[in-house]
């Protein structure tokens, strides 16, 4: 059975919660995965670079120089593009609609899978939710510090706005988002936004312990 280790602020161990292998052995295709990622990062893009050709500049029509007499080599327009502030040839251009459609099915799967790989490898890991007056950067910091994960990459997931049980739960959640959005490599995303990417580019997931049933009642498929 895989061990999900519970953690406090402080960094102490406080429990842990056994899952059963049959939830976590969850497979996806690897290609399928891969797919769901490139989409992904596709989707992601803007396609707004815009070059102007010799056409769309504004310059005068007028030559430069006289065809003949000159010993200098013919010139048709300013606007040409070895010309300072002429066109530009072959330039980026806004492309039409690039949006690749993600099949609701295989993203479902895609994350439930990457979800069971990170918890067969040990990193997720589950922080009970504390009780803050105030946001303090500090306290999240030397969380970090405690469980060696101030060099790597951390996704913190909180639980879904429609699925809080209480105003108190969604404050303390907020004043732990502040605490942590300034400390570099961390991320904090709630468990209904977040994508295959977060999980793969992150070495460690941290799930808030109000999210926890959130997170297994997905990867379960229910």
């Amino acid at each position: 059975m895989a061990t999900l280790k519970k953690y406090d602020l402080t960094g102490k161990e406080v429990g842990d919660l056994e899952i059963d292998d049959s939830t976590i052995q969850v497979k996806a295709n690897m290609q399928m995965i891969k797919n769901y990622l490139v989409a992904i990062r596709n989707n992601a893009r803007q396609w707004s670079a815009n070059t102007k050709t010799r056409a769309e500049v504004n310059k005068t029509k007028r030559k430069p120089h006289a065809q003949k007499g000159t010993g200098r080599a013919r010139q048709g327009s300013l606007a040409a593009p070895h010309f300072k502030g002429g066109g530009v040839a072959f330039g980026p251009k806004p492309k039409f609609d690039q949006h690749v459609r993600i099949n609701r099915k295989e993203r479902r799967q895609a994350i439930r899978s990457l979800i069971c790989e990170k918890i067969q490898e040990g990193s997720l890991m589950v922080l009970k939710l504390p009780t803050m007056k105030e946001p303090k950067t500090k306290l999240v910091s030397g969380f970090l510090d405690k469980l060696e994960l101030n060099q790597k990459s951390v996704l913190f997931l909180g639980e879904s706005s429609i699925e809080q049980k209480s105003n108190n739960t969604s404050d303390q959640k907020n004043k732990f988002v502040l605490s942590m959005r300034n400390i570099p490599k961390t991320d904090f995303a709630s468990i209904s936004h977040m994508n295959g990417y977060d999980l793969v580019k992150n070495k460690a997931i941290i799930v808030l312990e109000p999210a926890l049933d959130q997170m297994l009642t997905l990867i379960s498929g229910d």
